[in-house]
């Protein structure tokens, strides 16, 4: 399987973890999800893939999740995935899948572990260099 990673271009965490697959010599297909978001069906099976709720993929820093009352807790799931299939930019990124699982990469070096040969260290572009050995690698 070819991995995939739903990207953000203006997001230097999706950057950098985008750069982290290059530099493994593991290029992903890229997925411009704002563009190209996925279907509501696609959505469901990454959320089940990740093993996440669809609240802890929301991107809670957005005006609009407070502007859609998503922070009511009473919000039930349906309602978060039809808001973020509304409205791609409430679906926190990076996503990145591969034949080891998916996964939200937040941080950029939580995508180490879904590698196959992960580079040994890499330089995040604010400087900060990490490693399969980090410890928000897992």
């Amino acid at each position: 399987m070819t991995a995939v990673i739903y990207h953000n271009p203006t997001c230097g965490t999706s950057r950098n973890t985008l750069a982290i697959m290059q530099a493994s010599h593991e290029p992903p297909e890229v997925i411009e999800y704002l563009t190209t978001p996925p279907s509501q069906e696609r959505l469901v099976a990454l959320i089940t893939m990740m093993g996440i709720t669809p609240r802890e993929l929301l991107r809670q820093k957005e005006a609009l999740y407070r502007e859609l009352d998503l922070d009511d807790p009473k919000v039930d799931d349906q309602t978060l995935i039809d808001a973020m299939i509304a409205h791609p930019i409430l679906i926190n990124r990076p996503i990145v899948v591969t034949d080891k699982g998916a996964r939200l990469c937040r941080p950029s070096e939580r995508v180490f572990a879904l590698l196959e040969n992960p580079v040994d260290t890499f330089t995040k572009e604010d400087g900060e260099q990490v490693s399969p050995s980090s410890p928000m690698s897992n």
